[in-house]
C-alpha cells in the first residue's frame, strides 16, 4: 500500500510539473496578443444579468461611451453585462476583446468580441493577469463572488504597489454602498485595517458621464502604459 501511495504521489507531481508548460503557453499567447489591442477599460458584472436590466442596459452604455472617449472595453467575455460590455463597443465601433475562462456552467463566449480578440483561458490566474496588465481602468457593474474577486485584487496590487495606479470605478450607489460604507467604518475607522490613501482611487457612480469624467480627468495626470 504505500509503494502504490508513493507512486501516485510521484505521478501527481510529475503532472503539476508539465501544466507549467501549459500555463505558460497561456501566458505567452496571452502576452502576444492583448499587447496589440492598445488602451482598454475592463468591465467585470454578473454573467446571469438579464438583456432587459438596467443594468445591462448601462453596461452597454458605458462600453459605447468608453470607446467614444479613444479606450477600448475589455470584457471576460461570457454572459450577462460581459456581453454588455462586448455589445457596446461593438456598436460603438472600438475594440471588443473578450477573456473567457472554461467553467462547467454559465461561461460562454458572447457575439459581440473581435474575432482576432477573443482568447480562452484554463486558469483563473493567468486570466487575471490579462486583465490587470492590460486595463487602464476597471468599471465594476453589479456583480458576485468573481466581480468581487477582480475588485479586491485590483485593490490589493494597488495598495501594495504591485502595479501602477487606475482608476476603480463601481456603478450602481444601490449595489455597492454598504459594502463601501462597511469598507470605511469598519476595515478603516474601527480596526485601521487600511488607510484612507488605499481608498483615494475608488469611485461610486450611477452614470455614464460620471464614468468617463473618471478616467478623463484621471489620464490628464498620468500616462497611458502597461500597469506592470
Amino acid at each position: 500500500m504505500r509503494t502504490q501511495h508513493h507512486k501516485g504521489w510521484n505521478e501527481i507531481k510529475t503532472n503539476d510539473s508539465w501544466a507549467l508548460f501549459k500555463i505558460m503557453g497561456e501566458f505567452v499567447n496571452g502576452f502576444e496578443k492583448m499587447s496589440r489591442i492598445g488602451p482598454c477599460v475592463s468591465i467585470f458584472g454578473s454573467a446571469r444579468t438579464k438583456p432587459d436590466n438596467k443594468y445591462y442596459k448601462l453596461a452597454e452604455s458605458i462600453a459605447k461611451r468608453i470607446v467614444e472617449a479613444g479606450y477600448g472595453v475589455i470584457t471576460g467575455g461570457g454572459p450577462g453585462i460581459m456581453e454588455a460590455g462586448n455589445k457596446g463597443a461593438h456598436l460603438a465601433g472600438g475594440t471588443s476583446v473578450g477573456l473567457n475562462i472554461d467553467l462547467p456552467f454559465e461561461q460562454h463566449d458572447n457575439p459581440y468580441i473581435d474575432l482576432d480578440k477573443n482568447m480562452d483561458f484554463d486558469y483563473f490566474f493567468v486570466r487575471k493577469v490579462m486583465f490587470v496588465k492590460y486595463s487602464q481602468g476597471f468599471v465594476v457593474m453589479p456583480g458576485g463572488f468573481g466581480t468581487l474577486d477582480e475588485l479586491f485584487e485590483a485593490i490589493t496590487l494597488i495598495q501594495t504597489k504591485k502595479i501602477e495606479r487606475f482608476p476603480i470605478i463601481m456603478v450602481g450607489t444601490e449595489f455597492w454602498s454598504g459594502m463601501f460604507d462597511w469598507v470605511k467604518s469598519t476595515l478603516l475607522e474601527k480596526f485601521e485595517n487600511v488607510s484612507a490613501t488605499d481608498l483615494d482611487l475608488i469611485h461610486l457612480v450611477d452614470t455614464e458621464d460620471e464614468v468617463i469624467h473618471i478616467l478623463d480627468s484621471f489620464y490628464k495626470e498620468y500616462e497611458l502604459s502597461p500597469n506592470f
